[in-house]
């Protein structure tokens, strides 16, 4: 019995070795396929130089190719400018993408602080002589207060306005380099980012650029309005003036 527990170890050890042999045997075909498909490609590039393959760039490339079949990285200097250039592309994409939204945000409040301006305006000269004054003074202060709340706005606007201009030639540059480098669907999408940002702002600028026109009018309306009240209250005057004149007499 002992000596067939023996046989069963032995014919296991065995075994083992066995099927280790053939792993090594596997790994070592694989790696020898990979040298010839590596000599194949250094032939046709020109003659291999000394050193080459212990080179890490080549004992990189051969570790790929043993762990996943004949595939080889690309690492030639077109293809990692070329990749450069699509990371360059990414980042110009997101400080457009970022400049655009702060600036159409700044357009857009800008837009509402006039508005609300002119509201306010309009009430208070359709209220002349109507009013309390504790309500004129409340109206004149909420006039006062959307007036510097809008060139706050205004300011932002300015900034970000330069901001969003640096951003959008910065796509381009990064759009050409990636043209240049044959990134071709790189460059084409940061060119349609492009669109896409210049179509929005010039939405946003619309916008304001209403609310300022009807600032303008209300002005017009304003001083109009001031004027005629101005007069009438010179005739009252005038009037009260006449009245005890006459009462005098």
């Amino acid at each position: 019995m002992q000596v067939i527990r023996q046989c069963s170890a032995c014919a296991k050890r065995a075994a083992g070795e066995l099927v280790r042999n053939q792993e090594v045997s596997l790994l070592q075909r694989r790696g020898a396929a990979c040298i010839r498909y590596l000599s194949t490609s250094d032939n046709r590039t020109g003659a291999q130089k000394p050193g080459e393959l212990t080179n890490p760039t080549h004992i990189s490339m051969a570790s790929l190719s043993v762990g996943h079949g004949l595939w080889v990285e690309d690492l030639s200097h077109h293809s990692l400018i070329r990749r450069a250039a699509s990371v360059l592309t990414d980042s110009s994409s997101s400080f457009l993408s970022q400049a655009t939204l702060a600036l159409t945000d700044a357009l857009t409040d800008y837009s509402k602080a006039v508005h609300s301006r002119i509201i306010f305006q309009k009430r208070y000269l359709a209220s002349l002589g109507k009013m309390s004054p504790s309500e004129e003074e409340s109206l004149r202060r909420a006039i006062s207060g959307w007036r510097s709340e809008a060139a706050e706005r205004l300011n932002e606007c300015k900034h970000y306005d330069s901001t969003w201009i640096n951003a959008v030639n910065l796509s381009k540059m990064a759009a050409e380099a990636a043209y240049s480098s044959g990134a071709h669907q790189a460059s084409i999408l940061v060119q349609t980012n492009i669109q896409v940002a210049q179509s929005q702002v010039e939405e946003a600028r619309k916008l304001s650029s209403e609310a300022d026109k009807k600032l303008a009018e209300t002005k017009v309306e304003e001083i109009q309005r001031m004027a005629e009240y101005s007069a009438f209250l010179e005739g009252s005057e005038e009037r009260e003036v006449h009245e005890a004149y006459l009462r005098e007499d």
